[in-house]
Protein backbone atom coordinates (compact mmCIF):
# COMPACT_ATOMS: atom_id res chain seq x y z
CA UNK A 1 0.00 0.00 0.00
CA UNK A 2 1.24 3.67 -1.39
CA UNK A 3 3.11 5.43 2.23
CA UNK A 4 2.37 8.90 0.98
CA UNK A 5 1.72 11.47 3.65
CA UNK A 6 -0.46 14.52 2.96
CA UNK A 7 -0.66 17.78 5.00
CA UNK A 8 -3.74 19.76 5.42
CA UNK A 9 -1.97 22.99 5.19
CA UNK A 10 1.87 24.89 5.09
CA UNK A 11 1.92 25.16 9.26
CA UNK A 12 1.40 21.55 9.94
CA UNK A 13 4.27 20.68 7.25
CA UNK A 14 6.72 22.95 9.07
CA UNK A 15 5.37 22.11 12.48
CA UNK A 16 6.28 18.46 11.78
CA UNK A 17 4.82 15.49 13.58
CA UNK A 18 3.40 17.03 17.22
CA UNK A 19 3.88 15.19 20.36
CA UNK A 20 1.26 12.96 21.81
CA UNK A 21 -0.80 13.76 24.51
CA UNK A 22 -2.81 12.67 27.48
CA UNK A 23 -5.82 12.71 25.13
CA UNK A 24 -4.00 11.01 22.19
CA UNK A 25 -2.08 8.05 24.07
CA UNK A 26 -4.64 5.33 23.59
CA UNK A 27 -6.21 6.98 20.81
CA UNK A 28 -7.74 3.64 18.48
CA UNK A 29 -7.10 3.81 14.89
CA UNK A 30 -9.62 3.36 12.31
CA UNK A 31 -10.29 -1.12 11.56
CA UNK A 32 -9.69 -0.06 7.69
CA UNK A 33 -7.56 2.78 6.18
CA UNK A 34 -9.26 3.57 3.02
CA UNK A 35 -6.91 5.67 1.26
CA UNK A 36 -7.65 4.39 -2.13
CA UNK A 37 -9.19 1.02 -2.73
CA UNK A 38 -10.70 -1.65 -0.39
CA UNK A 39 -8.43 -3.86 -1.59
CA UNK A 40 -5.39 -1.95 -1.11
CA UNK A 41 -6.85 -1.27 2.37
CA UNK A 42 -3.86 -2.18 5.57
CA UNK A 43 -5.60 -3.46 8.44
CA UNK A 44 -5.34 -5.90 11.14
CA UNK A 45 -6.86 -9.23 10.87
CA UNK A 46 -9.04 -9.42 14.02
CA UNK A 47 -10.16 -5.28 12.91
CA UNK A 48 -10.69 -6.69 9.71
CA UNK A 49 -13.05 -9.76 11.26
CA UNK A 50 -14.39 -6.57 13.72
CA UNK A 51 -15.53 -4.93 10.68
CA UNK A 52 -16.62 -7.74 8.39
CA UNK A 53 -19.02 -8.85 11.14
CA UNK A 54 -20.53 -5.53 11.97
CA UNK A 55 -21.14 -5.18 7.93
CA UNK A 56 -22.77 -8.71 7.85
CA UNK A 57 -25.05 -7.79 11.20
CA UNK A 58 -25.90 -4.33 9.54
CA UNK A 59 -27.17 -5.81 6.69
CA UNK A 60 -28.93 -8.92 8.17
CA UNK A 61 -31.05 -5.67 10.75
CA UNK A 62 -31.56 -3.98 7.54
CA UNK A 63 -33.17 -6.58 5.65
CA UNK A 64 -35.70 -7.72 8.23
CA UNK A 65 -36.59 -4.22 9.26
CA UNK A 66 -39.82 -4.70 6.93
CA UNK A 67 -41.31 -7.68 9.62
CA UNK A 68 -45.11 -8.62 8.77
CA UNK A 69 -47.86 -7.10 11.40
CA UNK A 70 -48.95 -9.52 13.60
CA UNK A 71 -52.41 -8.76 15.31
CA UNK A 72 -53.15 -10.58 18.41
CA UNK A 73 -56.89 -10.52 18.97
CA UNK A 74 -58.53 -11.17 22.06
CA UNK A 75 -60.89 -12.92 22.81
CA UNK A 76 -64.42 -10.85 23.27
CA UNK A 77 -66.50 -13.95 24.60
CA UNK A 78 -64.03 -16.40 25.48
CA UNK A 79 -65.04 -20.22 25.04
CA UNK A 80 -65.15 -22.15 28.52
CA UNK A 81 -63.27 -24.96 27.29
CA UNK A 82 -60.54 -22.87 25.82
CA UNK A 83 -57.64 -20.85 27.93
CA UNK A 84 -55.02 -19.39 26.17
CA UNK A 85 -51.60 -21.51 26.70
CA UNK A 86 -53.32 -24.20 28.42
CA UNK A 87 -53.69 -27.46 25.95
CA UNK A 88 -56.82 -29.54 25.66
CA UNK A 89 -56.75 -32.98 24.89
CA UNK A 90 -59.50 -35.38 22.30
CA UNK A 91 -59.77 -38.43 22.00
CA UNK A 92 -59.66 -39.74 18.58
CA UNK A 93 -59.06 -42.34 16.10
CA UNK A 94 -56.44 -42.33 13.12
CA UNK A 95 -57.08 -44.88 9.99
CA UNK A 96 -55.35 -44.63 6.71
CA UNK A 97 -55.14 -47.34 4.10
CA UNK A 98 -55.60 -49.62 6.52
CA UNK A 99 -53.58 -48.82 9.36
CA UNK A 100 -56.22 -48.29 12.77
CA UNK A 101 -55.35 -46.54 15.70
CA UNK A 102 -57.15 -44.93 19.28
CA UNK A 103 -55.38 -41.68 19.67
CA UNK A 104 -55.58 -38.50 21.89
CA UNK A 105 -55.02 -35.50 20.06
CA UNK A 106 -53.32 -32.09 21.99
CA UNK A 107 -54.49 -29.39 20.92
CA UNK A 108 -53.15 -25.73 21.93
CA UNK A 109 -55.30 -22.82 20.95
CA UNK A 110 -57.29 -24.91 18.43
CA UNK A 111 -54.53 -25.89 16.90
CA UNK A 112 -53.40 -30.07 16.68
CA UNK A 113 -49.75 -30.02 18.09
CA UNK A 114 -48.94 -33.41 19.12
CA UNK A 115 -50.55 -37.12 18.50
CA UNK A 116 -50.03 -39.73 21.11
CA UNK A 117 -51.62 -43.63 21.94
CA UNK A 118 -54.99 -43.73 23.64
CA UNK A 119 -53.87 -46.00 26.88
CA UNK A 120 -57.13 -46.97 27.43
CA UNK A 121 -57.45 -48.58 23.61
CA UNK A 122 -57.79 -52.38 24.55
CA UNK A 123 -56.56 -53.28 21.00
CA UNK A 124 -53.48 -50.57 20.39
CA UNK A 125 -52.70 -50.08 24.12
CA UNK A 126 -51.17 -46.74 23.69
CA UNK A 127 -48.86 -47.95 21.24
CA UNK A 128 -48.40 -45.72 17.78
CA UNK A 129 -46.66 -45.68 14.63
CA UNK A 130 -44.48 -43.24 12.22
CA UNK A 131 -47.48 -42.43 9.79
CA UNK A 132 -49.71 -41.76 12.78
CA UNK A 133 -47.35 -39.02 14.66
CA UNK A 134 -46.52 -37.77 11.10
CA UNK A 135 -50.13 -37.42 10.49
CA UNK A 136 -50.38 -34.10 11.92
CA UNK A 137 -47.98 -32.59 9.63
CA UNK A 138 -51.00 -32.60 7.33
CA UNK A 139 -52.90 -29.80 8.67
CA UNK A 140 -49.85 -27.51 8.02
CA UNK A 141 -48.61 -28.68 4.17
CA UNK A 142 -48.60 -25.03 2.31
CA UNK A 143 -49.32 -27.41 -0.59
CA UNK A 144 -52.47 -29.13 -0.01
CA UNK A 145 -55.64 -28.05 -2.23
CA UNK A 146 -57.60 -25.50 -0.22
CA UNK A 147 -60.91 -25.50 -2.68
CA UNK A 148 -62.05 -28.17 -4.34
CA UNK A 149 -61.32 -28.24 -8.88
CA UNK A 150 -63.79 -28.83 -11.12
CA UNK A 151 -62.66 -28.80 -15.20
CA UNK A 152 -59.08 -27.93 -13.25
CA UNK A 153 -60.67 -24.32 -12.33
CA UNK A 154 -61.36 -23.77 -8.64
CA UNK A 155 -64.59 -24.19 -7.19
CA UNK A 156 -67.09 -24.67 -4.07
CA UNK A 157 -68.37 -27.67 -2.27
CA UNK A 158 -71.96 -26.30 -2.74
CA UNK A 159 -71.48 -26.30 -7.23
CA UNK A 160 -69.43 -29.77 -6.70
CA UNK A 161 -72.55 -31.58 -4.84
CA UNK A 162 -75.17 -29.82 -6.86
CA UNK A 163 -73.63 -31.12 -9.81
CA UNK A 164 -72.81 -34.88 -8.40
CA UNK A 165 -76.24 -34.41 -7.41
CA UNK A 166 -77.74 -33.93 -10.56
CA UNK A 167 -75.70 -36.25 -12.42
CA UNK A 168 -76.74 -39.14 -9.83
CA UNK A 169 -80.54 -38.34 -10.93
CA UNK A 170 -80.08 -38.47 -14.06
CA UNK A 171 -78.23 -41.81 -14.27
CA UNK A 172 -79.89 -45.15 -15.92
CA UNK A 173 -77.68 -47.51 -15.12
CA UNK A 174 -76.51 -48.91 -12.67
CA UNK A 175 -74.07 -46.70 -9.84
CA UNK A 176 -71.02 -47.93 -8.16
CA UNK A 177 -69.62 -46.46 -4.99
CA UNK A 178 -65.57 -47.78 -4.84
CA UNK A 179 -64.46 -46.79 -1.37
CA UNK A 180 -61.65 -48.88 0.86
CA UNK A 181 -62.59 -51.26 3.77
CA UNK A 182 -64.50 -48.67 6.38
CA UNK A 183 -64.16 -49.38 9.93
CA UNK A 184 -66.18 -46.38 10.78
CA UNK A 185 -69.92 -47.05 11.93
CA UNK A 186 -70.51 -43.46 11.07
CA UNK A 187 -69.23 -43.80 7.55
CA UNK A 188 -71.13 -46.70 6.98
CA UNK A 189 -74.21 -45.63 8.32
CA UNK A 190 -73.52 -42.83 5.78
CA UNK A 191 -72.99 -45.43 3.07
CA UNK A 192 -76.56 -47.02 4.06
CA UNK A 193 -78.28 -43.99 3.10
CA UNK A 194 -76.74 -43.26 0.11
CA UNK A 195 -77.67 -46.52 -1.44
CA UNK A 196 -81.33 -45.94 0.16
CA UNK A 197 -81.72 -42.93 -1.82
CA UNK A 198 -80.46 -44.45 -4.41
CA UNK A 199 -81.65 -47.94 -5.19
CA UNK A 200 -79.56 -49.09 -8.45
CA UNK A 201 -76.43 -48.12 -6.28
CA UNK A 202 -74.14 -50.67 -5.80
CA UNK A 203 -71.09 -50.59 -2.98
CA UNK A 204 -67.98 -52.36 -4.12
CA UNK A 205 -65.13 -52.22 -1.48
CA UNK A 206 -61.41 -52.18 -2.93
CA UNK A 207 -57.98 -52.30 -1.01
CA UNK A 208 -55.01 -52.07 -2.71
CA UNK A 209 -53.36 -54.46 -0.38
CA UNK A 210 -55.31 -57.10 0.21
CA UNK A 211 -56.07 -59.55 2.14
CA UNK A 212 -59.26 -61.35 0.50
CA UNK A 213 -56.63 -65.00 0.36
CA UNK A 214 -56.64 -65.09 3.64
CA UNK A 215 -60.02 -64.48 4.29
CA UNK A 216 -60.77 -67.16 2.05
CA UNK A 217 -58.41 -69.90 3.13
CA UNK A 218 -59.66 -69.27 6.97
CA UNK A 219 -63.31 -69.62 5.86
CA UNK A 220 -62.14 -72.92 4.14
CA UNK A 221 -60.02 -74.36 6.95
CA UNK A 222 -62.56 -72.58 10.04
CA UNK A 223 -65.65 -71.87 8.31
CA UNK A 224 -65.14 -68.34 9.45
CA UNK A 225 -64.74 -65.67 7.02
CA UNK A 226 -62.55 -63.54 8.70
CA UNK A 227 -59.08 -62.26 9.62
CA UNK A 228 -57.24 -63.67 12.98
CA UNK A 229 -56.44 -62.07 15.64
CA UNK A 230 -53.05 -62.98 17.04
CA UNK A 231 -51.86 -62.73 20.94
CA UNK A 232 -47.95 -62.57 20.91
CA UNK A 233 -47.44 -61.67 24.07
CA UNK A 234 -48.97 -64.94 24.84
CA UNK A 235 -46.45 -67.10 22.29
CA UNK A 236 -42.83 -68.81 23.82
CA UNK A 237 -41.87 -69.04 20.21
CA UNK A 238 -42.56 -67.01 17.05
CA UNK A 239 -42.41 -68.22 13.51
CA UNK A 240 -43.34 -66.03 10.37
CA UNK A 241 -42.94 -66.80 6.77
CA UNK A 242 -42.63 -63.39 5.29
CA UNK A 243 -45.21 -61.71 7.09
CA UNK A 244 -44.02 -58.48 8.12
CA UNK A 245 -46.25 -57.84 11.40
CA UNK A 246 -44.48 -54.74 13.22
CA UNK A 247 -43.76 -53.28 9.75
CA UNK A 248 -46.94 -53.55 7.33
CA UNK A 249 -48.88 -56.88 8.26
CA UNK A 250 -52.71 -56.81 9.18
CA UNK A 251 -52.17 -54.69 12.60
CA UNK A 252 -48.89 -53.64 13.38
CA UNK A 253 -49.29 -51.39 16.25
CA UNK A 254 -51.59 -54.05 18.14
CA UNK A 255 -48.60 -56.52 17.34
CA UNK A 256 -46.03 -54.44 18.21
CA UNK A 257 -47.51 -53.58 21.51
CA UNK A 258 -48.21 -57.76 22.36
CA UNK A 259 -44.63 -58.33 21.16
CA UNK A 260 -42.69 -55.59 23.12
CA UNK A 261 -44.68 -57.44 26.32
CA UNK A 262 -43.68 -61.12 25.06
CA UNK A 263 -39.75 -60.13 24.58
CA UNK A 264 -39.77 -58.58 27.64
CA UNK A 265 -38.79 -61.07 30.84
CA UNK A 266 -40.47 -59.70 34.40
CA UNK A 267 -40.14 -61.70 37.97
CA UNK A 268 -43.43 -63.91 36.92
CA UNK A 269 -42.18 -64.29 33.20
CA UNK A 270 -38.58 -65.87 33.17
CA UNK A 271 -38.87 -66.85 29.56
CA UNK A 272 -38.52 -64.43 26.69
CA UNK A 273 -40.44 -65.84 23.53
CA UNK A 274 -38.29 -66.77 20.38
CA UNK A 275 -38.47 -65.31 17.14
CA UNK A 276 -37.49 -66.74 14.09
CA UNK A 277 -37.99 -65.06 10.69
CA UNK A 278 -38.08 -65.83 6.88
CA UNK A 279 -38.54 -63.20 4.43
CA UNK A 280 -37.05 -62.18 0.63
CA UNK A 281 -36.24 -58.64 1.83
CA UNK A 282 -35.13 -57.06 5.19
CA UNK A 283 -37.61 -55.99 7.03
CA UNK A 284 -38.66 -54.52 10.63
CA UNK A 285 -39.87 -57.57 11.60
CA UNK A 286 -36.75 -59.36 10.50
CA UNK A 287 -34.18 -56.86 12.04
CA UNK A 288 -35.87 -57.48 15.43
CA UNK A 289 -35.33 -61.42 15.25
CA UNK A 290 -33.11 -63.60 16.62
CA UNK A 291 -32.99 -66.06 14.05
CA UNK A 292 -33.05 -64.74 10.25
CA UNK A 293 -33.38 -66.33 6.83
CA UNK A 294 -33.89 -65.13 3.22
CA UNK A 295 -35.98 -67.22 0.80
Amino acid sequence: MSQKQYWKDLNEFQRGPEPKGEDQEFKEKPALDLDETLLGATAPRRDFLKFLGFSTVAATLAASCEMPVRRAIPYAIKPEEIVPGVPNYNASTFVDGGDYCSVVIKTRDGRPIKVEGNDLSSITQGGTSARVQASVLNLYDKTRLRHPLAGGEESSYEDIDRQIIEKLKSSKGTIYLVTGTILSPTTKAIVGQFLQAFPQARHVVYDPVSYAGMILANEASFGKRGLPSYHFDEADTIFSLGADFLGTWLSPIEFAKQYSKGRKMTAEKRVMARHNHVEPIHAITGAKADVRATH
